[in-house]
Order: structure tokens, then sequence, then C-alpha cells
């Protein structure tokens, strides 16, 4: 992989972008007393929703009332799968478009979430002016709205491709500076409030499988706390004299739910573990989550980006340490990047009250 320049990660072009924006507006009883019953609230919001929407040429939208959280991934089909918790949205931004109404009938919700999916191509670089339309959106749809209310916005961007696409045969990359949203958006005459909170990180979801059971576990063994803990100690030892030093390990069945600690604190249910990290903080940030009597599918790394990560240049430089650690960390587990892809996905959040 291309290093003539620390301040540009060279990223295989057969990576995925994904762009989408989360709007969340708590709604009281005195908000559903304008409406005959919790149905007709959301089919008159969805109405008055899609309807800005088409005038805007946004073109995947949905309206969220069962208080579930979205997850959204590239996929070459477009589909969704409803958990008690989450709704996972797989879509090709190049291709699919869509607008659903999500509630469960009698349902009550405590908070509406309005969900936009970027389309169309070069996501990254048309980024600001799919942030712009979305607020414009979201001004004209508060008017509407039978009580003043707060709409909290989140802008979540990724970039996910395999770590060993090289290894593989995948010669063609891109170099990426990686900038911070604050100062692309601002470059772009996107202006975003200056209260508002920004992290960065970078996950790994690495499958335990058979051959790294039989390496670090005794056969019928119900202790399962050696295979955690040398996978924490080698995750640690490869993150080590890389300036790495906000991390997490979730190996406890549950996916993790990454956030600054300026709006949310950790916590868990019975399918999400969020985990909260202050960038700002120079302290070294070091959080586990497994149980020596629980055996999993896999374990997630995480690899949140510090204050002094972003430079004027970008990200750049703190990627390029992060793939330095993982391809350290893949070799000291005996991990096959010849015949098996471990993906890297680079995020980039931030949030702001409208």
């Amino acid at each position: 992989m291309a290093s003539h320049n620390p301040h540009r990660v060279y990223i295989p072009t057969n990576a995925h972008s994904n762009q989408y924006l989360l709007a969340e507006i708590k709604l009281d009883d005195g908000f559903y007393r304008h409406y005959a019953n919790s149905e007709d609230c959301y089919q008159g919001l969805a109405q008055q929703l899609f309807s800005l929407a088409d005038a805007l040429q946004l073109r995947n939208v949905h309206l969220i009332a069962n208080d579930k959280l979205p997850v959204v991934r590239f996929h070459t089909e477009s589909y969704t799968f409803q958990t008690e918790k989450q709704i996972l949205f797989f879509y090709n931004p190049k291709y699919h478009e869509g607008q659903n109404l999500f509630a469960t009938p009698g349902y009550q919700a405590r908070k509406i979430r309005l969900l936009f999916l970027a389309t169309g191509e070069e996501l990254r670089s048309q980024a600001a002016n799919f942030h712009g339309k979305v607020v414009q959106l979201l001004k004209q749809f508060k008017a509407l709205l039978a009580e003043p209310c707060a709409i909290k916005l989140r802008d979540h961007q990724h970039l996910s491709y395999d770590l060993f696409a090289k290894t593989k045969g995948h010669k063609e990359s891109y170099g990426y500076k990686l900038r911070g949203l604050y100062p692309r958006y601002q470059a772009r005459q996107c202006e975003l409030p200056a209260e508002h909170s920004e992290i960065t990180y970078v996950t790994v979801t690495l499958p335990l499988s058979r051959a790294l059971k039989q390496q670090l576990l005794h056969e019928r063994s119900e202790d399962f706390s050696p295979l955690y803990q040398s996978l924490q100690d080698k995750f640690q030892q490869a993150c080590a004299g890389k300036k790495l030093d906000r991390l997490a390990m979730v190996a406890n069945g549950l996916t993790p739910l990454v956030r600054s600690s300026k709006w949310d604190q950790h916590d868990k249910n019975r399918e999400l573990q969020k985990i909260s990290f202050n960038p700002d903080c120079s302290e070294p940030q070091y959080l586990t989550f497994w149980q020596a009597n629980n055996l999993v599918e896999s374990a997630h790394f995480v690899l949140v980006a510090s204050k002094e990560d972003h430079t004027e240049m970008g990200y750049g430089r703190f990627m390029n340490q992060v793939e330095e650690a993982l391809r350290s960390f893949a070799k000291s587990i005996g991990f096959d990047g010849n015949h098996q892809n471990l993906t890297v996905r680079f995020f980039q959040h931030i949030s702001y009250v409208l």
C-alpha cells in the first residue's frame, strides 16, 4: 500500500461509501392530543415528510415510529430487516430509492426518527449538498408540526473495505485525506452551528472462527476468558506506540453503538452496547465488554480518533496508524488475509440540535 504521503490513506477502489442523516423528535402526550390516535399522527407526519422530500428530490426517506434504531449497510439488494430493537437498512446508493413508514399498531412512540439515505454516486463529494437539502426539509417540516419541537440531527458517513483487498489481487486504490466533516462542509458553504458534537472512529468485526477457538481454548472448556483475554491483549499490544489509546472490544453478543460522551453514556439493551468516548479527553480510554461464560460468534473492535488526530489535512495519518495496528493484530492471531475478509469501517459523525 502506498505510503509516500502520511496524510493520505490508500483505500481500495472497491470500497463502499454510505451517508445517512437521522433526525430525532421527542413526542409527548400533548403532541398526540392533536390527533385522533397515534396511527393518524404517523400517517399525517409521513404524508408531510414524503411530500417535502419529493419537492427536494430526496429519494430514500423513511419515518420510524416504533422506537427502533436504524442501522444502515451497503448491499447489492435493497431490503429492510427488523429485530426487537433495530431496523437494518441494506441498500446500494447508486440504484435504490424508497419511502416507508415503520410503526407498530397500538404503540405510541416516545420519539419519531426521520431517516434520509443518500443516493447517487460520489457520495463524499456530494455530502454537504445532501446535508443542506435535509436541513432545508427539516426546517419546513418543523414549521408544520402541531407543537414546537426540538430536532436532534445526526449526520453519519462511513467507508467500508476489506483490509486485505490487495492481498486478494485488487491492486487499485485511491488516496483519501479524510477531512473532518465540519471544515469539509464549511468549504462547500454548508454552515453548521458552532455548538455541535463530532466523533470519528473505526470498527472491525472479527469472526471467532473454529481455528481461532482451537488455538486459544482448551477442548470442552466452558471458561472462555483465555480467548477473550488473549484477543484483548493482542489488540492492545498492536495499538501500543501508535497513539491509538481510545479503544474498545465488544464480545458480549451485542452490536456496538459508538457515541460521544457529550450526548450519551454507556448503556445496553438486549441487542446494542452503547459505548461513549470523549475525543477531547487526553487520558487513555480502553473499554471491554465480555463474559467468561458466554461464547459469542464474533468480536468487535473500535478505535476512536482523538482531538489531536483531527489535523488540517484530515484523518489520513490516523487511518494509516489504524491500518498498521490492524495488520499487526491480524498477524498476531494468525488471520488468513488471502482467504478471509477483514472489513474495516471508517465512520464520521456530527450531531447538533436544530
